[in-house]
């Protein structure tokens, strides 16, 4: 069963790091990504730039839109994701527990699903 992780950080949490900081919380993510990936659970994993540098775009009456700063409105934003291969969500929501973002933002599981279930 594929299930996401998705890490969800609050708003200005970055920012409010030094650099330092922010190394280890990413040191610390790599390190958990590597027991992942030696357990056989790993099949992608991402950080993601902070949500002001990214776009939203819409498709409407055939004409496209993007929009600039995204998720203005939420008080948190997509920080990475773990795409994990698990054998049930219970497996998956333990390794989330185990996730060390779990202590500074909130670790979302999803299993992978066509859309329309």
């Amino acid at each position: 069963m594929n299930v996401l992780l998705l890490i969800h950080e609050p708003h200005g949490q970055r920012a409010q790091r030094t650099q330092a900081q922010g190394q280890e919380a990413y040191n610390q993510m790599l390190g958990f990504a590597e027991e992942l990936k030696k357990a056989g659970k790993l099949r992608a994993v991402e950080s993601l730039a902070s949500d002001d540098k990214g776009v939203r775009v819409q498709v409407r009456g055939g004409r496209a839109r993007a929009v600039d700063g995204p998720f203005t409105e939420a008080k948190e934003m997509v920080g990475g994701f773990f795409l994990l291969d698990c054998a049930d969500m219970a497996e998956a929501q333990a390794i989330a527990e185990r996730c060390p973002a779990a202590a500074w933002a909130t670790v979302e599981v999803r299993p992978v699903a066509p859309c329309y279930m």
